[in-house]
C-alpha cells in the first residue's frame, strides 16, 4: 500500500473541513496535561486555495518541523491564541480553563466562523455552531493548523520560563511530570507557575515564598 502523499493529506484534511460548509474555524489546545505553566489555546481559520503541505496534528511532528510551519500558518491565517495562567487553573480547574480560553479565541477572530471544530472538548458558550470532533487535530486542515500554534507559542514560553527558573527543565519538559521535574520539585519546592491543583498529586510542594 502506497504511502500517503503530502498533497493527499493536505487534500483529505481540506475536505473534511469542507463537509462541515462556510468559514470553518479550527479550535485546539497544548498543555492540559504539564504541572506547570499555562493551557495555551488557539482558534484558527485557514486559506485553502494554495496549502501548507505538511500540516498535521502538531503532535506527530518534530520540533523543528513546527516551527516551520508555524511561520507558514500565521503569515496566512486568521488566528488568535489565548493563554490561561496556572492560577486561573487552579482557580476553575483545567477543563473550564480550556474552555475558558476557546471562548476567547473564538471571539477574538477577525472574521466569525460559521462552524468551530474542536478537538473533542463540548459545551462551549460561544455564538458560533460548535463540533467537537475526537482526535479532530488529526483530521481538520484548521485544527491541525490551530494545534501547532498553540503547541509552538506554549513551547516557546516555557523556554523562557526555564531561564527565569532553570532549576526545573522546563525548556526539556515543557511543564511535564517527567521525573527530573518531579524530582526538582522535591528538593526546591514550586515555583511562581507551578499549577499547585496539580503538585499536590505527585509532591507536597509549597510556592517558593511560601514555604
Amino acid at each position: 500500500m502506497n504511502r500517503e502523499s503530502a498533497i493527499e493529506k493536505a487534500e483529505r484534511l481540506i475536505a473534511f473541513d469542507r463537509r462541515y460548509g462556510g468559514t470553518v474555524c479550527g479550535v485546539d489546545e497544548a498543555g492540559r496535561g504539564p504541572l506547570a505553566g499555562p493551557v495555551a489555546v488557539c482558534a484558527c481559520i485557514m486559506p485553502t486555495e494554495i496549502p501548507i503541505l505538511g500540516i498535521d496534528d502538531s503532535k506527530k511532528l518534530s520540533e523543528k518541523k513546527r516551527e516551520e510551519l508555524f511561520e507558514k500558518i500565521t503569515d496566512v491565517a486568521d488566528y488568535c491564541v489565548v493563554l490561561i495562567d496556572e492560577r486561573t487553573v487552579d482557580e476553575i480547574n483545567i477543563l473550564q480553563a480550556t474552555k475558558l480560553g476557546m471562548k476567547r479565541a473564538i471571539e477574538g477572530l477577525k472574521h466569525t466562523p460559521d462552524v468551530a471544530l474542536i478537538d473533542a472538548v463540548k459545551g462551549l458558550d460561544v455564538a458560533v455552531r460548535c463540533e467537537a470532533v475526537v482526535k479532530c487535530d488529526a483530521k481538520s486542515y484548521a485544527t491541525a493548523a490551530a494545534s501547532i500554534i498553540a503547541k509552538v507559542t506554549r513551547d516557546r514560553l516555557m523556554r523562557e520560563l526555564d531561564v527565569k527558573y532553570p532549576e526545573y527543565g522546563f525548556a526539556k519538559n515543557k511543564g511535564y511530570g517527567t521525573a527530573e521535574h518531579i524530582a526538582a520539585l522535591k528538593n526546591s519546592g514550586a515555583c511562581p507557575v507551578h499549577r499547585k491543583s496539580f503538585i499536590g498529586h505527585f509532591v507536597g510542594a509549597k510556592a517558593q515564598g511560601e514555604r
